[in-house]
């Protein structure tokens, strides 16, 4: 099943349980009681947005096609404007507006470009979702996973994806929920093989930085 499917079904997911442990009357708010937000955060518009090119971008890897720079670029653009009409009452940081968060995301995907590094990994999947059955737990986890692949060796490599206005620390990364449930997941579909985590972030400073973090569970 799709992700679009899989929500249809009772369910859980990281964000979902995220919410839940930082302030459970916000998730009482949005998941029971369905109260529409007063607004919607210009980081998340912009994350979407960016989330949205670099899944274009690992599946032209995937067909071992890489992508011009200036097509990323111009395809930004285009998502960008897309998820601006989508959203609804955006409401935007006193420092920033919908042009110079354009500027900064193209700045943050040059940044990224110009520093992937050449893994030699092989793109199996994006945007990949998944189903989590855990013992003793009525109802099930759902989600989707950014980025897939493998090595020589027949490593799973799983990678999430995250814009930030600062940079994360290793004890972030060790106890992120979200890799964890994503490594669960793997794990149960691919007991018997090898599976490490990366989180790549792309960090909103005034020089865009681009971070690669590997860790394991």
């Amino acid at each position: 099943m799709n992700l679009a499917e899989l929500r249809k079904l009772p369910h859980l997911s990281a964000s979902s349980i995220g919410t839940y442990i930082e302030c459970g009357l916000q998730y009482k708010f949005g998941k029971i009681d369905h109260l529409p937000p007063e607004f919607t955060a210009d980081a998340l518009v912009f994350g979407t947005t960016i989330h949205r090119i670099l899944e274009s971008f690992h599946e032209a890897r995937m067909h071992e096609e890489m992508l011009p720079l200036s097509v990323i670029l111009a395809t930004f653009e285009m998502f960008w404007e897309d998820e601006l009409a989508k959203a609804e009452n955006i409401k935007f940081n006193k420092s920033a507006d919908a042009k110079s968060l354009l500027n900064t995301g193209k700045s943050l995907l040059t940044t990224y470009y110009d520093k992937y590094p050449d893994d030699g990994y092989k793109v199996i999947a994006t945007e990949e979702p998944f189903i989590l059955t855990i013992p003793g737990l009525p109802i099930n986890i759902i989600g989707a996973i950014d980025l897939l692949e493998e090595d020589d060796e027949g490593t799973i490599i799983i990678t999430d994806h995250k814009t930030a206005g600062r940079a994360f620390s290793i004890d972030e990364v060790e106890k992120n929920m979200q890799l964890t449930i994503y490594y669960m997941a793997m794990k149960q579909q691919h007991p018997n093989r090898e599976i490490i985590l990366k989180l790549d972030t792309l960090i909103k400073t005034k020089k865009p930085r681009f971070e690669q973090f590997y860790t394991y569970r």
